[in-house]
């Protein structure tokens, strides 16, 4: 008995029908995605009035967790990731995990059998306290320069 994992294989109960049904959502979320990135590195969200203004930001004049994350898109697109790291630290790190979600979520819609990966409930509590964290810490002066967009 060897101790490797499984290699990843397709259930035999899914049908050809269902994979092209499932590939559906990912290819959709992709698109959008994409689609998305697209229009932001078309309009530089640099340059002042390129883009919108975060609301949040243009009532309160604070820094809110997502502010930020349209400059590290259009900075990671261009192969940027440290001017990315700048703008929105949280949202940079983040990405290599929605990529992985990503790809598991194309793969079991394909009757791939995928390792589980346990979510822990303490983690149901760090995450949200880690933005709203992030969130607190980049408003204030003393973390600013190294947090604010």
């Amino acid at each position: 008995m060897s101790d490797a994992a499984p290699s990843p294989q397709p259930q035999a109960g899914v049908t050809a029908r269902a994979r092209l049904l499932n590939l559906a959502g990912p290819l959709a979320t992709a698109a959008v995605a994409a689609a998305g990135t697209a229009y932001i590195v078309a309009k530089n969200p640099h340059i002042p009035g390129a883009t919108y203004v975060c609301p949040f930001y243009a009532l309160t004049g604070m820094y809110c967790p997502g502010c930020g994350g349209t400059r590290a898109v259009y900075d990671l697109a261009h192969g940027d990731v440290l001017g990315a790291l700048s703008m929105n630290p949280l949202f940079t790190l983040s990405v290599p995990l929605i990529a992985v979600l990503w790809v598991r979520w194309l793969l079991r819609g394909q009757g791939v059998q995928l390792r589980e990966w346990p979510f822990p409930t303490w983690l149901a509590f760090v995450i949200p306290t880690v933005i709203v964290g992030f969130a607190v810490l980049r408003n204030i002066p003393m973390f600013a320069p190294y947090l604010a967009p």
